[in-house]
């Protein structure tokens, strides 16, 4: 093995611990923030009411733009294909603070006891444990992805796309 492979390896291997530990401390904090464990401010900002109508457009655009991409890469239009999960991936990254800054502020909304409840709440269980798996999964592809690594990007992205799209 040459010393630029080992080299190689060892940066996969701190981005791989990078990726896992940022990913254990934010499913951690999303466990607090749901389980109320963390003393609620008294005052409620006005903007967090908001929030909720703010992660759903985000939510929807993320979507349009990881078909965007998929569009893109099929094409062979590589910096369109990279833009757009860049973009993608930013957004995710203010819906997760929009996302916790939420959950800090305001109470669980409780789903009424209806015929609708036990659908919603087998998908919101199935969201959040794969929300939790898939983070790692796009960490890593981003990772390969940029470091133009294509083999190992395709084979993470053939779980986490699914997945992230979902």
């Amino acid at each position: 093995m040459t010393t630029a492979n080992n080299a190689n390896q060892a940066q996969d291997k701190l981005y791989f611990r990078i990726a896992l530990g940022l990913s254990i401390v934010v499913f951690i904090a999303v466990v607090v923030l749901n389980r109320k464990w963390l003393p609620r401010p008294e005052i409620i900002p006005e903007f967090v009411y908001f929030l909720p109508s703010l992660n759903a457009l985000i939510n929807g655009t993320c979507s349009l733009l990881l078909l965007l991409s998929l569009v893109a890469i099929k094409d062979k239009r590589i910096a369109a294909h990279r833009n757009l999960n860049l973009t993608a991936f930013l957004l995710s990254a203010v819906f997760l603070v929009s996302y916790v800054t939420y959950h800090f502020y305001a109470d669980e909304t409780a789903y009424p006891q209806n015929g609708l409840r036990t659908p919603y709440l087998i998908i919101l269980t199935s969201h959040i444990i794969l929300a939790a798996l898939v983070l790692p999964l796009i960490l890593l592809s981003f990772y390969h992805g940029l470091r133009m690594n294509i083999a190992k990007h395709k084979k993470l992205v053939r779980y986490a796309y699914p997945i992230w799209l979902y």
